[in-house]
């Protein structure tokens, strides 16, 4: 019989042997729950038959030659720079199981072999609570997780997910939570056009009463201490530390990218998002209190459309925009400490939870570069940072990760500003500098990512490796996202490995890891039988 584990039995079935500390190899299969761990990442993952990373001669050759050398493997544990890999979004699967469990476990040992710190671990709200009940949690499949990395030896980075994401793969809301959002849409952001971003709950419903009866931040606040409560026997061995989502795509921004995509493939000033019944009543009512009751009215009537340049209308324009007038000055203070408030609010909560225990707790900020070269820098406003022009919009933000004792993850380190397209006047460097500063400033720790897969022949690696480099003492730890099939790929791989050489085994001569003539890490000839072998290709 399968049990399905929730709340504190996780903790006690992980150390009682409901989840084996033990290696898993590709013959294997984990099954938490009612799911079963499955064989490789997806189907492009399966064609690319050359990187193999699995049991037998590939571990043994790499065990040997680590311990002949223990003094280099521990290297990045007493570093000066941490570093981290995401897991797949999907690893933890709804309902209990491990998706793709026996390619996880390979990973795991390979990223342990390659001297990494640990793991970064998704957990969406949504697959922690899967059910219609508010008040049940299952944690059988992220424990599931968090043991097979403690087994690894890996350390790990939750991430708590208050959103949802329409990105493959598809991850909704808690489904208590859309229920009541279909009965009342204005819970959602909503652009000027009446359309719902269902991703993250609107920021001026966080204090009231409108997911039946209750409050968002109660349920947040439930979600972080069930979390507590079933990893208790985890924190500060394994688990150490704990990102909390602040918007959408876990970041502190208003969703002002139009519905259903990504900042990477997003190019134009983005919305405002404050049109939802309550976002305009706190609107309205600052503008009361304020004495311009017609300012309250809706937000800035002549800025663009989504996908739309600053000076395809007035507002964002160089000279004479109107974002320079006083009626602005009103509306961007307002917004952007609407979004000020709201990480408080998250990170208060965080604190107050985990606060006590030998963890370290995070949130996450973009790094909205784009039109970065005009006067108004437009996207950092409609997603809510008041960062224009002889204006710093991230010195409040600081100054609130710091009155919250938080460190502050910034993605966008592999981005170097030749590489983004001119007419964009894109500048990720210069913003990178910004944020890092004002954190300096403040003395808030500065975690950073990369914003996505690096490849070749992009000087991504170089620029990460500048900015987290032993003589930057402000960023304290990396995590490079994400392992799946396109990480594994002959393309990426043997330049992750390289990337990892470089940082954690730079004493290591060229012939200390193994290596085919494309530079893979491959299992030793002989090692296994040619059955077993094919079976371990990924």
């Amino acid at each position: 019989m399968e049990a399905v584990l929730t709340g504190p039995k996780v903790a006690a079935a992980a150390k009682g042997g409901a989840f084996p500390a033990r290696r898993l190899g590709f013959g294997e299969s984990v099954r938490v729950g009612s799911g079963i761990g499955r064989v490789g990442f997806d189907a492009a993952m399966r064609r690319n038959r050359a990187i193999r990373v699995g049991t037998g001669g590939f571990r043994a050759e790499l065990v040997k030659k680590t311990n002949e050398s223990p003094r280099k493997t521990n290297s990045a544990q007493t570093g000066p720079v941490e570093l981290f890999v995401g897991l797949p979004m999907d690893v933890a699967l709804a309902r209990g199981g491990v998706n793709h469990a026996k390619a996880i476990a390979a990973g795991l040992r390979a990223l342990k072999l390659l001297g990494a710190c640990g793991v970064e671990l998704p957990i969406f709200w949504a697959v922690a609570q899967p059910g219609s009940d508010q008040a049940q949690f299952d944690w059988a499949s992220h424990a599931a997780v968090v043991e097979m990395a403690r087994a690894a030896g890996l350390r790990v980075r939750a991430t708590l997910c208050l959103h949802g994401s329409h990105r493959r793969p598809g991850v909704p809301l808690p489904e208590w939570v859309a229920r009541a959002a279909t009965a009342d849409p204005d819970i959602l952001f909503t652009d000027r056009y009446g359309r719902h971003h269902e991703e993250y709950l609107s920021f001026a419903v966080d204090e009231l009463p409108v997911l039946g009866g209750r409050k968002p931040v109660e349920a947040f606040e439930d979600f972080f201490r069930s979390f507590r409560s079933a990893f208790a026997d985890f924190f500060g061995s394994t688990i150490t530390g704990i990102t909390v989502s602040l918007g959408p795509n876990g970041e502190l921004r208003y969703p002002s990218f139009p519905p259903a995509t990504g900042g990477h493939q997003f190019t134009g000033v983005g919305e405002f998002q404050c049109y939802d019944k309550y976002m305009l009543a706190q609107l309205k009512q600052h503008a009361e209190q304020s004495g311009q009751p017609l300012w309250g009215l809706s937000g800035p009537h002549d800025a663009p459309g989504y996908n739309q340049s600053p000076d395809s209308t007035n507002f964002f324009r160089d000279h004479g925009g109107s974002w320079e007038t006083p009626y602005a000055n009103f509306f961007l203070s307002w917004y952007s400490q609407q979004l000020v408030n709201h990480g408080d609010r998250i990170l208060s909560i965080a604190s107050n939870i985990f606060g006590e225990l030998p963890v370290e707790i995070s949130g996450k900020v973009p790094l909205l570069h784009w039109w970065r070269g005009t006067r108004s820098h437009p996207a950092e406003l409609t997603a809510g940072f008041y960062n224009t022009d002889g204006r710093n919009g991230y010195d409040a933000v600081a100054k609130m990760f710091a009155r919250n004792s938080c460190a502050m993850v910034i993605p966008g380190m592999d981005l170097l500003d030749r590489e983004q397209p001119r007419e964009l006047q894109c500048s990720p460097e210069s913003l990178l500098s910004e944020i890092v500063g004002s954190c300096g400033k403040h003395g808030v720790k500065v975690l950073g990512e990369n914003s996505s897969l690096v490849r070749a022949p992009a000087g991504g690696f170089d620029q990460i490796k500048a900015n987290i480099s032993a003589g930057n003492s402000k960023v304290k730890s990396f995590t490079y996202n994400r392992m799946g099939a396109e990480f594994f790929s002959p393309e990426h791989w043997p330049q992750f490995t390289a990337f990892m050489r470089s940082m954690v085994h730079e004493e290591m001569d060229s012939d200390d890891l193994p290596s085919n003539e494309k530079g893979m890490l491959s299992p030793s000839a002989g090692s296994a039988s040619q059955k077993e072998r094919e079976m371990q290709a990924v």
